[in-house]
């Protein structure tokens, strides 16, 4: 009988031993998916695809001794092109004679959507290994990041086995129904990237629209707004102060995040023609819900289920209030 009962601890015991060990497994992928993007040489095209929206895009990324630089390029519709450099961001849109000048924000462009420290995000998220796959004429690893609640989508992630380099990004909502995607069609790791790849396609000039999106880090004691109702995961990372609203009035630009969702409330005067309706917006992948409070609009937008936008929505409160 003791045998018997020592021999079902023993199952046990193995099985808890090889999920620890699974568990351990995926999220070393998850690290190495997260330092490969930052790291390596690569160029290629992706697309993406988000409701009724496909977009197909060339990208060249390359360390070097000065740091990262990234360039990204649509190849169908509307031009557009995007250089990362030196902690700022050019969106440069040619048919529009426009120039948006931003900070890089911890939020990056696929393939490095992933957080450094991914071992946060096992508090909040079921993350197992999957089958292999292939991408791009390449074996990949599949991962899965299955929410334990309701306020954030799933995502499934192909690592190129080799690399760990991100080739395929698909995030779920709860039915298993893809939200959006992004996927290598074609990739090169590891080979120099030369510098006319990284180089701007458009040349702007003196008739060229520029806007400064920098905008500026909001003093603690000035931000006169919190969330009350606090979302399990969530944390405030960033406060920043932007003026681009109508008449030059300051925009408050708050984001919430768990490390892999990113959900951003904006905070602006409400116009005096403007209704207090609430309610959603649809906008493809980009969840939109917006509120009127005490004489401003509240804008909230982000990768994340209706619930959390509504609740971060209506848990913004002024503080005095």
């Amino acid at each position: 009988m003791r045998r018997g009962f020592v021999a079902v601890l023993a199952l046990i015991f193995s099985a808890f031993a090889f999920a620890a060990d699974h568990d351990s497994d995926a999220l070393a992928w998850l690290q190495k998916m997260a330092t490969a993007a930052k790291s390596l040489n690569y160029t290629g095209t992706f697309t993406y695809l988000s409701d009724q929206r496909f977009e197909t895009m060339r990208i060249a990324h390359a360390l070097r001794a000065d740091g990262e630089v990234e360039r990204l390029e649509t190849l169908d519709g509307s031009p557009r092109e995007v250089i990362r450099r030196d902690g700022e961001v050019r969106c440069i849109l040619p048919g529009l004679k426009t120039v948006i000048i931003d900070r890089e924000e911890r939020r990056r462009a696929f393939p490095g959507r992933l957080p450094t420290a991914v071992s946060q995000l096992s508090e909040h998220y079921r993350i197992v290994s999957g089958d292999m796959g292939r991408v791009a004429d390449r074996p990949a690893q599949i991962i899965r990041l299955e929410p334990l609640d309701k306020l954030r989508f799933g995502h499934h992630l192909w690592a190129d086995v080799e690399t760990g380099l991100l080739l395929k990004a698909r995030m779920v909502d709860e039915q298993d129904k893809v939200v959006e995607q992004f996927v290598f069609n074609d990739i090169h790791i590891g080979a120099e990237v030369g510098p006319e790849a990284l180089k701007a396609r458009y040349q702007t000039g003196d008739d060229w629209h520029v806007v400064n999106a920098h905008g500026s880090d909001a003093v603690q004691a000035d931000v006169h707004w919190s969330l009350s109702d606090v979302l399990p995961g969530y944390q405030l990372i960033s406060t920043v102060k932007r003026t681009v609203a109508k008449g030059g009035a300051d925009v408050l630009h708050m984001v919430y995040s768990d490390g892999l969702a990113h959900i951003s409330v904006f905070i602006e005067p409400q116009a005096a023609d403007e209704d207090d309706a609430a309610g959603f917006v649809a906008a493809g992948s980009i969840g939109v819900y917006a509120r009127n409070h005490d004489g401003y609009r509240l804008t909230v937008l982000g990768e994340a289920p209706r619930e959390a936008l509504r609740r971060v929505g209506d848990g913004m409160v002024l503080n005095g209030d």
